[in-house]
């Protein structure tokens, strides 16, 4: 296959230079473009005109569901592989309605998406085990499911303070300690934060919260 060109948004230069330094073995792959959110990515397109794009959710100014829908339709011939730390399964469905032609979370190893750019290059589409759940589930088209992801995430003070010691690193019964509540109950609000957040464990909690700064 001839040379990929290929394009990342994502508004943290540091995830974005990681992808492009993780690409560097796969030679037939060329990155000639990066931007800080999706205005950005849709006002340098039509100069650089990658293959693919590798766009992230949440950005500032415009996210990623705008601007897939955006490239769906003014840049047909740019396919869209969305990089993400979103886990919920219902954005995975949305997103492909919205005309994305992949869904990666961002713990995916290089390799893997190297094939998810060859595959969308090939047949216009790049179906793992998470997107294949989804299809198969069809969630989604029942659900109705019209994601936001300018909206402002409001916690409770207690929500607040849990999320804050498990960021610290606390464990559920140093937490408990720490706030004179039940373990059970410091389990119960992770799970319910985690719900939430379309995150399945403490790390993504902790990624989360930094992202959007949710902790003082």
């Amino acid at each position: 296959m001839s040379e990929i060109k290929v394009a990342i948004a994502d508004d943290h230069q540091i995830f974005r230079k990681g992808v492009i330094l993780s690409m560097r073995p796969y030679t037939n792959i060329k990155f000639v473009m990066e931007a800080e959110n999706g205005e950005d990515l849709l006002a340098k397109i039509p100069e650089a005109m990658p293959d693919v794009v590798l766009c992230d959710l949440k950005m500032p100014i415009k996210d990623g569901i705008d601007t897939t829908k955006m490239i769906t339709k003014n840049f047909p011939n740019v396919r869209v592989i969305i990089l993400t730390m979103y886990e919920d399964e219902r954005f995975v469905g949305h997103l492909m309605d919205c005309g994305a032609a992949g869904y990666l979370l961002k713990n995916t190893e290089p390799a893997e998406i190297k094939r998810a750019i060859m595959d969308v290059m090939r047949t216009g589409f790049y179906l793992n085990p998470f997107v294949n759940k989804v299809l198969i589930k069809k969630n989604y088209s029942k659900q109705k499911f019209n994601p936001s992801l300018t909206s402002e995430v409001v916690l409770s003070e207690r929500e607040k303070e849990v999320l804050t010691l498990v960021c610290m690193e606390f464990t559920a019964a140093e937490i408990a300690s720490k706030m004179d509540i039940s373990a059970r109950t410091v389990e119960a609000i992770k799970d319910r934060l985690m719900e939430r957040f379309g995150v399945k464990n403490s790390v993504g909690l902790v990624f989360y919260a930094m992202k959007n700064s949710l902790i003082d």
